[in-house]
């Protein structure tokens, strides 16, 4: 974004949103891959929680169609028995997307989690379909018709879920917006020597430039649209009443470290910052401070909590499901209330049996079922070039790290969903973790 230093990418209507709200430098997810971190967004569970430890490649549709969070409860459930009318416009991702869940009256979605940015697959009225025309335009004219039946008579929560800018990127975009790129330098995405991780399936051709322009294309495609409904909602007089929050659910490389895509675009699968670190706007003019940027360490499992506290409406998912949360509220500082920083500061990650620990000046990752380790002093090597590990002897901040990282995922793992007993390998997942019989498969 724009307004997070890129002086390359044109975002003014997000950079619209961080003038009149907070922007957060240092938020993370809690996976870096789309379905797990979406999955801890919506019930504030970490994946070895909820189970949902890979993107969703089967269950989507069809007579196998599953939904992975079934029996677990979302915030959005919550909100509803509030009294919220809540809908979703756009990418759901979470299995059984012909089925309305999770307290979802209004549900209209993508079928799957990504596809062409024409005539996508998408599914209305409980009917599947492909939808004319560009998919960002689409989910945005759908969202802007939910708002306008919005009378005031009711509280309203509504997710807005783009498929931007997931691949793919090439013919894919209006023109015209791809065209604002052509004389780009992509500075700001250095095309580095091959990492020696990198999948040799990525989905994406030789021809970085033409995939940059694609990329940058698609956030400014999204950006134009968001600016529809920050208008919308200026013009029914609802700005002011209402939050607006906008976040993604993974990073992105796009040529940093020398490849392209997230924690699944290396196997290993990688933890780098580029990966783990995600875009978060709060903004509500007259409540949430206007034009800040706070560089408190979050995560994607501290939104629920902070959600509902920011509401009023309190957080009875722990109660309900008997199941202690790990998240943190922040809401005090969306109301420019002053908090008490912890003692220890981390945020924690996992991707299957990948799982990182990370602090301000720190961070480790440990392969449970093989290496290598990492350790990066993020004062001095901010990049993540110098893996101290590879030094060959124990590292006493590793020591530490890894005795902290252990002791937060013994507290809140549920030793069923554990991502380090699943093989995860960045492939996708088949069906629910923790369930199989002798014979099946869980990931791909």
């Amino acid at each position: 974004m724009g307004c997070a230093g890129n002086k390359e990418i044109r975002t003014p209507n997000l950079d619209r949103l961080a003038a009149t709200g907070i922007r957060f430098d240092n938020f993370f997810c809690t996976s870096p891959v789309c379905s797990p971190a979406r999955a801890t967004l919506l019930t504030g569970r970490i994946p070895s929680q909820h189970g949902v430890h890979d993107w969703i490649k089967e269950g989507s549709m069809g007579e196998r169609a599953l939904a992975y969070l079934e029996g677990q409860t979302a915030y959005t459930n919550i909100l509803a028995a509030e009294g919220y009318y809540c809908g979703i416009s756009g990418k759901w991702h979470l299995g059984d997307s012909i089925t309305p869940q999770h307290g979802f009256s209004h549900w209209f979605v993508h079928q799957s989690g990504g596809s062409p940015y024409y005539d996508a697959p998408m599914i209305r009225d409980g009917k599947p379909g492909k939808e004319p025309g560009y998919v960002t335009d689409v989910i945005t004219e759908d969202a802007l018709q939910f708002l306008d039946r919005q009378a005031g008579e009711q509280p309203f929560y509504l997710s807005v879920h783009y498929t931007a800018p997931h691949s793919p990127w090439i013919n894919n975009h209006p023109e015209e917006i791809v065209a604002l790129y052509d004389d780009c330098k992509f500075e700001s995405c250095p095309q580095e020597p091959e990492h020696p991780w990198t999948i040799p399936d990525a989905p994406w051709g030789s021809d970085w430039q033409a995939n940059l322009k694609g990329y940058f294309a698609a956030v400014t495609a999204m950006d134009i649209q968001i600016g529809r409904l920050l208008d919308k909602l200026e013009e029914k007089g609802l700005r002011e009443n209402t939050l607006v929050v906008f976040m993604g659910d993974n990073g992105f490389n796009c040529g940093h470290h020398g490849f392209w895509g997230k924690g699944n675009g290396t196997f290993p699968q990688n933890m780098y910052d580029t990966s783990v670190k995600v875009p978060a706007i709060f903004s509500q003019p007259g409540t949430v401070p206007e034009g800040r940027v706070c560089s408190s360490l979050l995560s994607g499992y501290d939104f629920m909590p902070t959600l509902l506290d920011y509401l009023g409406v309190g957080n009875s998912a722990e109660a309900s499901d008997n199941i202690k949360l790990p998240g943190r509220s922040f809401a005090p500082l969306l109301m420019g209330k002053p908090t008490e920083e912890r003692e220890h500061i981390f945020v924690f990650d996992e991707y299957g049996p990948v799982r990182m620990i990370r602090s301000r000046d720190w961070k480790y990752i440990h392969r449970y079922p093989y290496g290598p380790h990492e350790l990066y002093d993020l004062i001095n090597d901010p990049d993540e070039r110098d893996n101290l590990m590879l030094a060959g002897e124990d590292h006493e901040y590793a020591v530490q790290l890894k005795a902290e990282l252990d002791e937060w995922f013994v507290r809140y793992v549920n030793p069923k969903l554990d991502g380090v007993r699943e093989p995860v390998s960045g492939g996708g997942q088949l069906t629910l973790a923790g369930t199989l019989g002798k014979g099946k498969k869980a990931f791909s």
